[in-house]
């Protein structure tokens, strides 16, 4: 490995770094909660190493606990998962003449704290910005792991997480990552609206109240976005 490529991926780790000690609070929730829910160790593991989702795990934990039908697991899985497609086609321009194993790879590790980090229009575009995403990424995949696994080993031990409001962590970190990004009055708009439907339809208990908040949301700063292009 180039002496640049241990570079980008030295930057990558330490630009990601304040996000991957941010989420420990929500590692650690995940790793407790699903051995008090009856699941093993491995399992535990298996799930942060093979699905790789905070909001996706916690929430299909709690419904295979209950005894949910697995199609139902799966549907709420696909629901809340659903923006990452979003992402995945908001960069499918820059990752399109990569090799395939860049894609999967990228993909894979794509989660809403490397994407916030993709904002910058040079993100992708050249090899060593592959390798900085890599470092970014990556580290973040093996920290949310070091989180769970230290969750599994106080899981005997420690109360209920999920009572204590460590949740709020997460939201947190989307707080932390969306303002800085609202620099017109497009996407302040955007936000605004995907907000206030979203918190209404917390109240509703809708179990597509995300997916509804979002396309409010995109919806309104477009309607923005186009209103003023036609201004200009």
């Amino acid at each position: 490995m180039t002496k640049h490529r241990s570079l980008a991926l030295w930057r990558g780790t330490l630009d990601m770094l304040p996000l991957s000690l941010a989420v420990m609070p929500w590692g650690i929730l995940f790793g407790s909660l699903a051995i008090q829910r009856g699941f093993s160790a491995w399992e535990t593991q298996a799930i942060s190493a093979l699905v790789f989702g905070g909001a996706v795990q916690i929430v299909s934990i709690e419904l295979l606990a209950q005894g949910t039908p697995l199609t139902a697991v799966l549907f709420s899985a696909f629901v809340i998962s659903s923006r990452h497609f979003l992402y995945g086609l908001h960069l499918r321009e820059r990752m399109a003449s990569h090799p395939l194993r860049w894609r999967i790879g990228l993909g894979f590790l794509l989660t809403d704290e490397l994407f916030a980090l993709s904002g910058d229009r040079r993100a992708y575009r050249r090899h060593y910005r592959l390798w900085y995403a890599l470092g970014a990424g990556g580290s973040f995949y093996l920290a949310w792991n070091l989180w769970t696994a230290i969750g599994i080993v106080g899981g005997a031990t420690l109360p209920d997480l999920s009572q204590l409001g460590v949740e709020f962590a997460i939201a947190a970190i989307f707080i932390a990552l969306v303002v800085p990004n609202l620099k017109d009055l497009a996407s302040t708009t955007s936000v605004l609206v995907a907000a206030i439907v979203a918190v209404y339809l917390a109240t509703t208990d809708s179990q597509i109240g995300l997916i509804i908040a979002a396309s409010a949301g995109m919806a309104a700063g477009y309607a923005v976005q186009t209103l003023q292009g036609y201004r200009g």
